[in-house]
């Protein structure tokens, strides 16, 4: 065992340890589920999550009123975000956007000819 090895199994929390995925596959959403959320990675100032909305999502969606800012990225599909303003922002593959805590939003439609992979990360980033 190296000593690189030891260090990480002795000193290393358990979110720090190897973790091996594909976001594009893993897991495949449930056809039952209109929309699924995987914690990635998650600390007490952290959350990383893979979010698929799935074809069958009815939409507009709930509305999303967090507590931490959020910072989303589109993996794979095209979707409508729509903000209690009014303000309406579509979303593609390779898109991101920053939703500052407290920003009500939520999905507002989804091209349903296949799922949407979304990569989002939680924190306070001001």
């Amino acid at each position: 065992m190296s000593i690189l090895s030891r260090f990480k199994t002795v000193f290393l929390p358990d979110f720090m340890k190897t973790n091996f995925g594909n976001i594009l596959t893993d897991p495949p959403l449930n056809p039952k589920d209109p929309e699924s959320f995987e914690e990635l990675v998650k600390t007490n100032d952290l959350l990383i999550e893979r979010i698929v909305t799935g074809k069958k999502f009815q939409t507009p969606g709930p509305w999303y009123d967090q507590n931490r800012d959020e910072w989303v990225l589109m993996v794979k599909g095209i979707a409508e975000l729509e903000f209690e303003n009014n303000e309406i922002i579509r979303v593609k593959e390779g898109d991101y956007i920053f939703i500052p805590a407290k920003k009500r939003h939520r999905v507002r439609s989804v091209k349903h000819d296949h799922d949407c992979i979304w990569l989002a990360i939680h924190g306070d980033f001001k």
